[in-house]
Protein backbone atom coordinates (compact mmCIF):
# COMPACT_ATOMS: atom_id res chain seq x y z
CA UNK A 1 0.00 0.00 0.00
CA UNK A 2 1.78 3.21 -1.46
CA UNK A 3 0.98 6.45 1.47
CA UNK A 4 1.59 9.62 1.57
CA UNK A 5 3.17 11.38 4.56
CA UNK A 6 1.93 14.00 6.71
CA UNK A 7 3.91 16.81 8.22
CA UNK A 8 4.41 15.42 11.59
CA UNK A 9 6.36 18.17 13.21
CA UNK A 10 5.93 19.41 16.97
CA UNK A 11 2.97 20.89 16.77
CA UNK A 12 1.12 17.62 15.47
CA UNK A 13 2.67 14.78 17.28
CA UNK A 14 4.96 14.34 20.03
CA UNK A 15 7.01 12.44 19.05
CA UNK A 16 7.55 13.99 15.55
CA UNK A 17 7.52 10.85 13.62
CA UNK A 18 5.15 8.75 11.32
CA UNK A 19 7.06 5.82 11.48
CA UNK A 20 5.68 2.26 12.92
CA UNK A 21 3.03 0.52 11.69
CA UNK A 22 0.38 2.49 9.92
CA UNK A 23 -3.44 1.59 10.59
CA UNK A 24 -6.84 2.67 9.24
CA UNK A 25 -9.06 4.78 11.24
CA UNK A 26 -11.34 1.91 12.12
CA UNK A 27 -8.62 -0.33 13.58
CA UNK A 28 -7.59 3.15 15.12
CA UNK A 29 -11.03 3.63 16.46
CA UNK A 30 -11.25 -0.19 17.65
CA UNK A 31 -7.89 0.21 19.38
CA UNK A 32 -8.83 3.37 21.48
CA UNK A 33 -12.09 3.03 21.86
CA UNK A 34 -13.90 6.02 20.01
CA UNK A 35 -16.12 5.77 17.28
CA UNK A 36 -14.92 7.00 13.61
CA UNK A 37 -17.21 9.56 13.61
CA UNK A 38 -15.48 11.21 16.88
CA UNK A 39 -11.83 10.63 15.45
CA UNK A 40 -13.22 12.50 11.80
CA UNK A 41 -14.86 15.72 14.58
CA UNK A 42 -11.40 15.33 16.35
CA UNK A 43 -9.29 15.99 13.25
CA UNK A 44 -11.71 18.68 12.21
CA UNK A 45 -11.16 20.37 15.42
CA UNK A 46 -7.64 20.29 14.87
CA UNK A 47 -6.55 17.55 17.65
CA UNK A 48 -5.61 14.83 15.46
CA UNK A 49 -4.06 14.76 12.31
CA UNK A 50 -3.21 11.33 10.55
CA UNK A 51 0.57 10.41 9.72
CA UNK A 52 -0.37 9.46 6.58
CA UNK A 53 -2.59 8.78 3.36
CA UNK A 54 -2.89 5.89 1.50
CA UNK A 55 -3.32 6.14 -2.05
CA UNK A 56 -6.75 6.14 -2.07
CA UNK A 57 -6.89 8.99 0.49
CA UNK A 58 -7.79 6.78 3.82
CA UNK A 59 -6.37 8.42 7.06
CA UNK A 60 -3.44 6.16 8.19
CA UNK A 61 -2.38 6.29 11.85
CA UNK A 62 0.40 5.33 14.08
CA UNK A 63 0.75 4.15 17.90
CA UNK A 64 1.79 8.19 18.73
CA UNK A 65 -1.65 9.37 16.88
CA UNK A 66 -3.18 6.83 19.14
CA UNK A 67 -1.65 8.35 22.04
CA UNK A 68 -2.66 11.48 21.52
CA UNK A 69 -6.43 10.52 20.97
CA UNK A 70 -5.87 8.91 24.27
CA UNK A 71 -5.28 11.59 25.97
CA UNK A 72 -8.10 13.84 24.44
CA UNK A 73 -10.27 10.71 25.34
CA UNK A 74 -9.21 10.58 28.81
CA UNK A 75 -9.83 14.56 29.12
CA UNK A 76 -13.42 14.63 27.84
CA UNK A 77 -15.17 12.76 30.91
CA UNK A 78 -13.62 16.06 32.94
CA UNK A 79 -15.39 18.32 30.89
CA UNK A 80 -12.57 20.01 29.12
CA UNK A 81 -13.11 22.19 26.24
CA UNK A 82 -11.59 21.36 22.51
CA UNK A 83 -9.90 24.40 22.94
CA UNK A 84 -8.40 22.91 26.24
CA UNK A 85 -7.94 19.77 24.83
CA UNK A 86 -5.77 21.83 22.06
CA UNK A 87 -3.83 23.57 25.11
CA UNK A 88 -2.55 20.43 26.50
CA UNK A 89 -1.85 18.74 23.45
CA UNK A 90 -0.09 21.73 22.46
CA UNK A 91 1.93 21.68 25.64
CA UNK A 92 2.79 17.86 25.89
CA UNK A 93 3.93 18.77 22.19
CA UNK A 94 6.11 21.64 22.77
CA UNK A 95 8.04 19.61 26.46
CA UNK A 96 9.81 16.85 24.11
CA UNK A 97 12.00 19.74 22.43
CA UNK A 98 12.11 22.50 25.24
CA UNK A 99 14.88 23.79 27.57
CA UNK A 100 15.19 26.72 30.16
CA UNK A 101 13.05 29.14 30.70
CA UNK A 102 10.77 27.47 27.86
CA UNK A 103 10.48 24.44 29.34
CA UNK A 104 9.74 25.91 33.36
CA UNK A 105 6.79 27.82 31.73
CA UNK A 106 5.23 24.58 29.83
CA UNK A 107 5.56 22.48 33.22
CA UNK A 108 3.53 25.24 34.98
CA UNK A 109 0.95 25.41 32.44
CA UNK A 110 1.39 21.45 32.28
CA UNK A 111 0.89 21.57 36.44
CA UNK A 112 -2.09 23.98 36.01
CA UNK A 113 -3.87 21.12 33.82
CA UNK A 114 -3.02 18.43 36.26
CA UNK A 115 -4.72 21.20 39.33
CA UNK A 116 -7.74 21.29 37.10
CA UNK A 117 -7.88 17.40 36.65
CA UNK A 118 -7.64 16.61 39.80
CA UNK A 119 -10.46 19.60 40.76
CA UNK A 120 -12.86 17.88 38.29
CA UNK A 121 -12.04 14.58 39.35
CA UNK A 122 -12.59 15.36 42.60
CA UNK A 123 -15.88 17.07 41.31
CA UNK A 124 -16.65 13.36 40.04
CA UNK A 125 -16.50 11.48 43.33
CA UNK A 126 -18.94 14.35 44.79
CA UNK A 127 -21.51 13.67 42.35
CA UNK A 128 -21.16 10.58 42.40
CA UNK A 129 -21.76 9.68 46.08
CA UNK A 130 -24.61 11.95 45.70
CA UNK A 131 -26.15 9.61 42.89
CA UNK A 132 -24.91 6.75 44.53
CA UNK A 133 -26.83 8.26 47.96
CA UNK A 134 -29.74 8.55 45.76
CA UNK A 135 -30.33 5.01 44.55
CA UNK A 136 -29.45 3.68 48.24
CA UNK A 137 -32.40 6.05 49.47
CA UNK A 138 -34.71 4.59 46.80
CA UNK A 139 -33.70 0.94 47.27
CA UNK A 140 -34.95 1.61 50.87
CA UNK A 141 -38.11 3.17 49.84
CA UNK A 142 -38.57 0.30 47.90
CA UNK A 143 -37.96 -2.42 50.59
CA UNK A 144 -39.85 -0.57 53.00
CA UNK A 145 -42.95 -0.37 50.40
CA UNK A 146 -42.76 -3.79 49.35
CA UNK A 147 -41.31 -5.62 52.16
CA UNK A 148 -38.74 -7.99 52.11
CA UNK A 149 -40.92 -11.22 51.53
CA UNK A 150 -42.48 -9.41 48.37
CA UNK A 151 -41.87 -11.73 45.66
CA UNK A 152 -42.06 -8.95 42.95
CA UNK A 153 -39.44 -6.80 44.63
CA UNK A 154 -36.27 -6.46 42.57
CA UNK A 155 -33.51 -7.04 44.80
CA UNK A 156 -30.08 -5.67 44.54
Amino acid sequence: MATTTRGTGPEQHGSGSATGRLMQIGEAAERVGLSIRTIRHYEEAGLIVPSARSEGGFRLYTEPDLDRLAVVKRMKPLGFTLDEMRDLLTVLDALDTATGADRAALLDRLAMFHTAATTRVTALRDQLAVAEGFADTLRAELDHRTGPTCPNAPHR
